[in-house]
């Protein structure tokens, strides 16, 4: 039996690095062809480079519009996730908190929210009617209500490993509920915080179709408009295409090496704890 077990660990194990490396085929080929000539990336191959083309990489930082996509997504990202966190966490705490049927019937309306897909075309009507479309502030809005949904799913689950005596002592010692919320609920909440933005920001920096129905105006472009632009004037070369991408996937994915193992112990905190 013991032998069986083992020799099944050892299949399962061949078999989780076999589906790695079919996942990080596409970024290997990426890499690869970001050194090659016009010619050679063309053929869209895995092999090394014959000659290295570090100029693919000058030449997209040559772009006037690179450094301006970076900045409008940095900013575009950063402000959902603040706003994000900030509104989820307070949804949380009061719907977890306080045992009334409004506040269930808000929750399966969030839970909704996970399951209905984005209608675009009247989201673009709203925003017309509001003035507020192509602005930095409607795609922030945007973000911020495609992605409450999970984040609020995600904290009240959190909120139930925390005990209620807590509160209840808290307000005993002349503990205000703004207090309480501030300076001991959402200390709790940092690592399930850290997930949520996490998840919040590769999605609002991965993510095409906002920007692309969202903003009529270029200068305010996020990168992955950027790369669709840039595709469009270098399709002939693509060594300098796959040089932005890296650069492009570069930052997000540093960040998700780093906080990897946050993102585990918050999805596991969320999903178990309640």
């Amino acid at each position: 039996m013991r032998n069986r077990t083992r020799i099944r660990l050892v299949l399962l194990e061949f078999l989780a690095i076999a589906l790695a490396c079919c996942i990080l085929i596409p970024f290997f080929m990426i890499l690869v062809n970001s050194f090659k000539g016009i010619r050679e990336s063309a053929l869209f191959g895995l092999s090394l480079p014959s000659k290295w083309e570090f100029t693919n990489y000058k030449e997209v930082f040559q772009q006037a519009n690179i450094l301006r996509g970076f900045k409008n997504s940095i900013l575009i990202s950063a402000l959902v996730v603040l706003c994000v966190n900030v509104f989820a966490s307070m949804a949380a705490f009061i719907i977890q908190r306080r045992d009334s049927r409004f506040l269930q019937g808000a929750y399966y309306l969030f839970i909704m929210g996970l399951i209905v897909p984005v209608s675009i075309v009247p989201t673009i009507k709203l925003m017309g009617d509001l003035h507020i479309k192509g602005s930095y502030f409607s795609l922030v809005m945007y973000y911020t209500a495609v992605l409450l949904p999970f984040a609020v799913f995600l904290l009240v689950g959190f909120m139930k490993s925390i005990p209620r005596e807590l509160d209840e002592a808290a307000l005993l010692e002349g503990c205000g509920y703004f207090r309480l919320y501030g300076q001991i609920v959402l200390p709790l909440l940092m690592t399930v915080l850290v997930t949520v933005s996490i998840v919040v920001m590769v999605s609002v920096w991965n993510d095409f179709f906002g920007p692309f129905y969202l903003m009529t105006d270029s200068t305010k472009w996020t990168i992955v408009l950027q790369i669709f632009n840039f595709v469009t004037m270098y399709s002939t070369n693509w060594g300098v295409v796959f040089a932005f991408m890296v650069l492009v996937v570069s930052p997000v994915l540093i960040v998700y090496l780093i906080l990897q193992r946050y993102i585990i112990d918050g999805l596991t905190a969320g999903s178990l704890k309640g």
